[in-house]
């Protein structure tokens, strides 16, 4: 089995490699900044937005499966980013390029921004309605969208991943659990809203693992990627707090609330488990804990006990 995964040294991307790798699976990693070793994995550097780039790579690597991640993902700009535009050109090209070269599987990767979120029930794939928020998510959507009507009736079978709250190593710094854990390691006040906004926050090792068995299954159509399971922010910010000996640290209540902010953004993981067969292997506690020993490292302490 031979997959091509674009995206494959970022934040999810190299969680996915890692997974695919250990399974006996031959990885041809695509990057624009590629590592400078792995073992087992056939590293291609590509700039994916430029027009050939996608003809070019599955024409070399002819893969069986395409798990399309890569897009613009830098913090705090990604929503409005007008390069969201050029990532769904790209990702036409890329699929125009799975059916001209006979693969049989191709991934996408959205976001559960894509839904109208029910104000106190789970995302469910087929029954929750979309809507529009931004350009990012509209992008996402529009993707899946001309993706299900290009493969339809093709040799190509199609899957759209939907990525819920994802936390864990290499996350950009000044997201959420990131932010709170650098204040705590550093011995600094981390300032929280009231946080009562409940998500469904998922280990970024295990989303990682979760797509792979995704792309390596047959299940077509959307498929949530999360834990399943609502916390509201206050509580993960105070674990952390708890983790790491300083719950003082931890300030609730002390930034202002976001305005507009969904009540609840949870993940009916139905399909993930049912017929994928994935369920998570880190809990929050354990994925906190672990996301606190990682920081710890970075910043060159001792792992907190």
């Amino acid at each position: 089995m031979r997959i091509l995964l674009t995206g494959a040294s970022g934040f999810v991307g190299r969680q996915a490699v890692a997974y695919l790798s250990s399974a006996g699976v031959e990885v041809h990693a695509v990057s624009s900044h590629v590592p400078a070793h792995e073992s087992g994995v056939t590293w291609h550097s590509a700039d994916l937005l430029r027009d050939g780039v996608a003809e070019a790579l599955v024409e070399k690597a002819r893969p069986n499966i395409i798990l399309h991640l890569a897009w613009c993902v830098e913090h705090g700009r990604f929503w409005t980013d007008s390069s969201n535009l050029g990532w769904v050109a790209a990702t036409m090209r890329l699929a125009s390029a799975a059916a001209e070269y006979g693969v049989g599987r191709f991934v996408g990767v959205g976001t559960c921004y894509e839904y109208d979120w029910p104000v106190d029930a789970p995302c469910d794939e087929y029954r929750t309605p979309v809507a529009s928020h931004t350009l990012y998510d509209t992008s996402k959507d529009a993707c899946r969208r001309v993706l299900e009507a290009r493969f339809t009736g093709g040799e190509t079978n199609f899957a759209w991943a939907r990525l819920f709250f994802l936390y864990g190593p290499h996350e950009a710094p000044n997201r959420l659990v990131p932010s709170v854990v650098r204040n705590l390691i550093e011995g600094k006040a981390a300032p929280c809203s009231r946080g009562m906004a409940v998500r469904d926050f998922m280990d970024v090792r295990d989303a990682g693992a979760a797509l792979a068995s995704l792309a390596l299954s047959k299940v077509e159509g959307p498929v949530n990627i999360g834990s399943g399971d609502g916390h509201s922010i206050a509580e993960v910010a105070s674990k952390l707090g708890e983790l790491s000996g300083r719950p003082e640290l931890v300030r609730i209540g002390e930034l202002p609330d976001r305005s507009g902010e969904p009540p609840f953004i949870v993940a009916n993981v139905g399909r993930l488990r049912g017929e994928v067969g994935f369920r998570s292997t880190y809990s929050l506690e354990d994925g906190l804990s672990d996301t606190l020993h990682f920081w710890r490292m970075q910043t060159g302490g001792e792992a907190i006990q």
